[in-house]
């Protein structure tokens, strides 16, 4: 069963380009850089490579083979997947992805007023100062009317593409926008390379400082940098995957996936790291840079650092605006998470597209509105996604995971033979989400001590604990509800679970 009248990519090209789109965002160009100067550099990269395979490449192939055999979206793949009674488990994938969503329209909202700022020449100023653009950015958040606008218009701008469809609108629209964000960064790149004093941010970057391989923490940030930024876990490439050919590759389309994000990521610290240290007063200033956190090194220093810069007007302007197409490109993503599940459920697209991206923009209106709720969200929703990735991998593991590899990754169209270390990681993987999660339980402990338990404080377990609890709640009591809803899908009269 596939996809049509415009809901199927129609080359591979324009899948790879959308699904790069979904994997690289924000993270990529704003911690990226911080975590791998903080990690060793080289160090870091080599437990990044290692994360990847691990972690990230069985995740994104997981998902992929669930989607083209399932042909629906996450509520009816899992119903299908693994039996009716885990329905719930897909309402899950969607309700976190949709979290996500509603204040990563707010964050891709920043990106755009930035870019606004840049044209208008803001960071022109040769006597700007961290000072002035740190309260640039407060300004910017303390005004209501702004941060709703621009979270109004990323809201706007999904709903215009994801409207018009797959081939003519996230295809269309990703095989411009990802190619264009990998010659915008790579020139700012170039620029940030060739200034005075440069090397020593490459150095910094490249330089294996192999003493930190056997630190717990660079292993932790590196699988956790693997997780959040290839979006593996999160089932926006299982959407995507709905959308696929059936001739189509998988497994090398997700390598090509993966090490995509990687190389922007890559593309993004060879740009950054540079910068900051060749126009950085002293040292001990560009640190202070790198450990100010994603707003602060974006928002603050790396704009102050632009009006030090010959030709800085223009950098700001390409850098902001492949910033600004690499969160259009993911929220395009999780938007289509939302939609599709609506269709499978005999929405139309129009009136599907209308109703997520409404409640979208309602539901991110706190997030833009409180710089301390979007904080909360994004560590509940974002920490959620590991939970999905588990669920992920044991819905492959109750299916079975050698069927799987044998018979949905290495099919007769694959390009590249997928062995058995695949179906060890895949088996391994809940060991791996113990210790991940864990680190960062223990980190939020550590933050609230004594009151770890409270679910209002921004950053502290207990609010995991609550959202989560309230989520899932309400998924597994309407598991049979949203199973009776779905149409039937491509296995679902020969695997589906009546029970």
């Amino acid at each position: 069963m596939q996809k049509s009248n415009n809901s199927q990519f129609k080359s591979r090209f324009g899948f790879i380009a959308a699904a790069i789109g979904m994997a690289v965002g924000t993270g990529n160009m704003w911690r990226f850089p911080r975590v791998a100067a903080a990690n060793g550099g080289g160090a870091f990269l080599l437990a990044l490579t290692v994360a990847m395979f691990v972690y990230a490449i069985p995740l994104l192939l997981a998902e992929m083979s669930i989607a083209r055999k399932t042909r629906l979206g996450t509520v009816g793949a899992m119903r299908d997947f693994m039996g009716k009674k885990f329905t719930w488990i897909g309402g899950w994938l969607a309700l976190v992805a949709m979290g996500v969503m509603f204040y990563y329209s707010v964050v891709a909202g920043w990106t755009l007023k930035y870019l606004v700022l840049s044209v208008q020449g803001t960071f022109a100023q040769p006597d700007i100062t961290p000072e002035l653009t740190q309260s640039i950015w407060e300004g910017f958040l303390s005004s209501p009317v702004q941060t709703i606008f621009f979270h109004g218009v990323s809201m706007f701008f999904g709903a215009i593409v994801i409207y018009k469809g797959v081939s003519a609108g996230i295809e269309k629209v990703t095989k411009v926008m990802v190619p264009t964000l990998f010659v915008l960064i790579t020139l700012v790149a170039i620029r940030g390379v060739t200034l005075p004093g440069a090397s020593a941010g490459l150095e910094f970057l490249f330089t294996p400082n192999l003493e930190y391989l056997f630190k717990a923490q660079t292993w932790l940030e590196a699988f956790t940098q693997a997780a959040w930024s290839t979006g593996a876990g999160w089932a926006l490439i299982m959407t995507y995957a709905v959308y696929t050919k059936e001739k189509e590759d998988l497994s090398l389309n997700c390598f090509i996936v993966g090490f995509g994000d990687v190389l922007v990521g890559l593309i993004a610290s060879t740009a950054i790291l540079p910068t900051v240290y060749s126009l950085s007063s002293t040292v001990e200033v560009a640190e202070a840079a790198l450990g100010s956190g994603n707003n602060g090194l974006i928002f603050v220093y790396l704009s102050a650092l632009f009006g030090n810069m010959p030709g800085g007007t223009f950098v700001a302007i390409v850098f902001f605006a492949a910033l600004a197409f690499a969160a259009l490109s993911s929220l395009l993503s999780m938007i289509e998470v939302g939609v599709l599940n609506l269709q499978d459920a005999g929405w139309s697209r129009g009136k599907a597209t209308l109703f997520v991206c409404l409640s979208g923009f309602v539901i991110g209106i706190p997030s833009a509105y409180s710089i301390h709720f979007l904080d909360n969200q994004d560590f509940v929703w974002g920490v959620g996604l590991l939970i999905s990735g588990l669920l992920i991998s044991v819905a492959v593991i109750k299916y079975g995971v050698e069927k799987v590899r044998t018979e949905d990754i290495n099919h007769e169209y694959s390009d590249m033979y997928i062995g058995k270390w695949w179906s060890y990681m895949i088996r391994i993987f809940p060991l791996v989400f113990v210790v991940i999660f864990g680190w960062w339980t223990w980190q939020a402990i550590s933050w609230y001590p004594g009151e770890w338990w409270k679910p209002f404080e921004v950053f502290s377990p207990g609010t995991m604990a609550f959202q989560w609890g309230v989520g899932a709640f309400i998924m597994i009591k309407l598991n049979n509800w949203l199973a009776d809803r779905i149409k039937i899908g491509a296995i679902s009269e020969t695997n589906l679970d009546n029970e």
